[in-house]
């Protein structure tokens, strides 16, 4: 693989400008619909999230805490999926009667995220949402409760503002479409 990016972009999908409208209005709807929360934890799905975390934590104006949770399904390469997912780092906080908001990057067949709930609901927070940036309805084989979309996208593959390309150009400020005949 080459370092620079262009190689691999077959189309920019949302610019850097676009996605950051949208960010901050994400926080602004976050924040409108927990201003009544005293517990408020935003759990990001490492790695993909931590850019989308970022930015919209600076938009939510309620008092929020933070943490991090890593789960892993998916191997190398394009929808490379072991069908098995596992918890790899757990959260830091004990989330009983916390009300928890999932930050998710890109929402697919929805199987890693049901786990992922399933595990926070056995834990008693006060309530659980999920808020991801993209979400694939198309591709979605199992039903979950989508709280927050940043965008509905078509099923393309895609990389850049915390999504990887083989662990690279997650730091790119928008997002864009792979060119598979580049890989």
């Amino acid at each position: 693989m080459t370092l620079a990016y262009e190689a691999y972009l077959q189309e920019i999908l949302i610019d850097e400008a676009t996605l950051k409208k949208r960010v901050i209005e994400l926080g602004q709807q976050v924040s409108e619909e927990y201003a009544d929360v005293s517990k408020l934890l935003l759990i990001c799905i490492l790695k993909g999230g931590v850019m989308f975390l970022t930015d919209l934590m600076r938009y939510i104006t309620v008092p929020h805490e933070i943490d991090f949770l890593a789960v892993s399904s998916y191997g190398r390469g394009i929808r490379a999926s072991s069908g098995n997912v596992r918890i790899d780092m757990d959260l830091s906080i004990q989330i009983q009667d916390y009300h928890v908001l999932i930050v998710e990057d890109i929402i697919d067949s929805g199987h890693t995220l049901r786990f992922v709930m399933d595990v926070l609901l056995a834990r008693k927070p006060a309530s659980l949402h999920l808020c991801t940036l993209l979400n694939k309805a198309s591709r979605r084989t199992v039903d979950i409760p989508v709280d927050y979309v940043g965008f509905e996208i078509e099923d393309k593959f895609v990389f850049g503002y915390g999504l990887d390309l083989d662990e690279k150009f997650r730091n790119l400020p928008f997002i864009g479409v792979v060119n598979a005949d580049a890989l």
